[in-house]
């Protein structure tokens, strides 16, 4: 073992430490103000009613012919809101962060010893944590729903079964990673509330309506099909719904080169880890850059 093997050793596990401490630090922050956990789940569950009974008997046709067979609207809208639950948690994670700034913590983790990757991989790791809880009560949500439209027979609700309820969850969560990143840093580049719940919403509306959560693309103006096909949300809501029911339901692109259920898979997690990589460096370089001045 060379003589450096100890330092390399304790750095990690500084890492490690660092990330900790700031994942603990934002999960007390989180319980310690229940409303946002409340407000952040009710706005998806109000879209899962609202959504059902008003476009539930009319869409039958459309649904069947893009996921196949005698389909409910609730089972097709489900895994959009898992993914709009997603979008919403990493829109507040920037707002979080400007909080810190304004308080002054966040300077002092600037100099501090952390490492900054640990200050954004801790505050990232507790969002996640929170979308899995959200993303699994929307899906025992929409079940319960779906066992009252049907009468108490609600059949196979998600066709996977228990690995693909999984999947859905970690799909949330790798669609979530990319936004998250994007929000901090509009919180890192305006430092302001007001400017940065400004700049995300503008963003999250048009990416929710402009794809496939609540109609197959097939059943949208044309200009609406083409900018839904560049939308990542379609990607993610696609790969959820594909668990769902079990089969190839990517209509963004089409890929016949992997078979089945990962014609849709595939695709959307290269998308998807792509921009959670992009974003994520972004994000990394502009907390590395943050200095003390900067952030008062």
């Amino acid at each position: 073992m060379s003589a450096s093997a100890p330092g390399e050793k304790a750095a990690g596990n500084g890492f490690v430490v660092d990330t900790w401490v700031n994942l603990k630090r934002w999960l007390i922050k989180t319980t310690r103000n229940p409303f946002v956990l409340v407000f952040s789940l009710l706005n998806p569950i109000m879209f899962l009613v609202l959504f059902t009974e008003v476009f539930g008997g009319i869409t039958g046709g459309a649904i069947g012919s893009a996921v196949g067979g005698d389909t409910s609207y609730i089972t097709f809208l489900v895994p959009a809101i898992a993914i709009q639950v997603s979008l919403i948690a990493a829109t507040t994670s920037g707002i979080g962060l400007v909080e810190d700034i304004e308080s002054g913590m966040f300077e002092k983790a600037l100099v501090s010893p952390m490492h900054r990757g640990a200050v954004f991989l801790g505050k990232s790791l507790s969002e996640v944590l929170r979308i899995v809880v959200q993303v699994c009560i929307i899906l025992v949500f929409g079940y319960v729903l779906l066992w009252i439209d049907t009468g108490g027979d609600p059949g196979t609700y998600v066709a996977t079964g228990l690995a693909g309820a999984v999947g859905i969850v970690l799909v949330g969560v790798l669609f979530s990673v990319w936004f998250t990143a994007f929000s901090n840093v509009m919180a890192l580049v305006t430092r302001d509330q007001e400017s940065t719940m400004i700049s995300v919403n503008v963003l999250q509306f048009p990416l929710l309506f402009l794809s496939s959560a609540f109609l197959p693309l097939d059943a949208l103006p044309g200009w609406v099909q083409v900018v839904a096909s560049l939308n990542p949300l379609t990607y993610g809501i696609d790969a959820a719904r594909a668990l769902m029911f079990g089969r190839d339901v990517m209509t963004a692109i089409e890929v016949s080169a992997f078979g089945g259920i990962w014609n849709t898979l595939a695709p959307a997690v290269v998308v998807l880890g792509a921009l959670d990589l992009a974003l994520g460096v972004v994000a990394v370089y502009f907390m590395a850059r943050a200095t003390s001045a900067d952030a008062r």
